[in-house]
């Protein structure tokens, strides 16, 4: 199921979320329905929050595949990349941000499996960008030359 990409003003995109206990159909189903939003709208990213629920999740779809993150948590960023940023939560608007180059994190899968990953480049970029919507953190926090998206 598609859900609504909640937009910027919305208090849930600015809490800290909660670490998800329960890894059961419920999860499944949320998770599910994220890929088909993400896919619908055609980002690279999407956080749970983005659609309203504050619990500690994201899946990621780039180049190098498509993956569901739970509980995830950096264990190391190394290096620096610049560049442009949107969000499905801050419609019409593109900025600059400064995020490591390559980044290490633990996580689980929907199963409550807990796994390593390393990412660099864009990938890196997408997992940053989705992490901090987990804080209640958006790009444009961080984000040099706001515009309008091109």
């Amino acid at each position: 199921m598609i859900r609504e990409i909640v937009q910027v003003g919305d208090p849930v995109l600015r809490r800290k979320c909660e670490p998800v206990t329960r890894f059961d159909r419920e999860l499944c189903a949320l998770l599910d329905d994220m890929k088909e939003t993400l896919k619908a709208a055609e980002g690279a990213g999407l956080a749970a929050p983005q659609v309203g629920v504050p619990i500690r999740a994201v899946v990621v779809d780039v180049e190098e595949g498509y993956f569901e993150f739970i509980n995830p948590k950096f264990v190391w960023q190394k290096g620096e990349q610049y560049g442009a940023e949107g969000c499905l939560s801050v419609r019409g608007k593109a900025g600059d941000v400064l995020r490591p180059s390559k980044v290490k994190i633990i996580f689980q899968d929907r199963n409550g499996d807990r796994y390593s990953l390393v990412a660099r480049d864009f990938f890196a970029r997408a997992i940053c960008h989705e992490l901090d919507h987990l804080d209640g953190v958006l790009y444009t926090d961080k984000a040099e030359n706001v515009r309008p998206a091109e």
